[in-house]
């Protein structure tokens, strides 16, 4: 596989990553340097494990998830961004969407790396050595992450205390995307 087409791919890839990470970006005010830094290890690491785990995995697990994998990411980022929307039209000051929770940004990440394992997967019928184009997709991810992370940061200064309802729904369009291109498509 010639090194343009990787990086085409780990763009791709990258792109649900940039997405939630300017969500991050808009509704996280404290302590951004910490939230920034886990966000893009964690997608990363998750975009190169899926993509690892679906080259050595082969059909067994693609078949066992491809039929559902598409409404596991729609779900979470749905109910995560749904908590977001309803927290930004809160009138009391609790917290919304904990960005700087663990558990929060795994379900995030599994959400946005899901497309990760198929691709793994090709790589493998493609008879690809996988280390260099997995970790490839994963440094794609940490950039694209950073950078959508601070994207989102400098948007959230502007829109002040509504920010979290439009991150909440760049994670339900995201899912919907995600939706719309397995169904469209397949």
């Amino acid at each position: 596989m010639d090194f343009f087409s990787l990086i085409a791919i780990a763009v791709g890839l990258g792109m649900d990553c940039f997405a939630v990470s300017i969500a991050g970006g808009i509704a996280v005010r404290e302590n951004r340097l910490s939230v920034i830094s886990r966000i893009a290890f964690l997608f990363g690491l998750f975009q190169t494990g899926m993509t690892l785990l679906g080259w050595a995995g082969g059909s067994f697990i693609i078949a066992w998830i491809e039929p559902f994998d598409h409404w596991v990411a729609a779900i979470l980022l749905g109910i995560i961004g749904g908590k977001m929307i309803e927290e930004g039209l809160s009138d009391s000051d609790e917290k919304g969407i904990d960005f700087y929770s663990i558990s929060v940004l795994l379900l995030l990440a599994v959400a946005t790396s899901i497309d990760a394992l198929a691709v793994g997967l090709s790589l493998a019928v493609l008879k690809v050595q996988i280390l260099i184009p997995a970790l490839i997709i994963g440094v794609c991810a940490v950039v694209m992450s950073g950078g959508g992370f601070l994207l989102g940061e400098r948007f959230g200064d502007h829109i002040g205390s509504k920010a979290e309802i439009i991150g909440g729904i760049v994670l339900i369009f995201i899912g919907l995307k995600i939706l719309a291109e397995h169904i469209i498509g397949g």
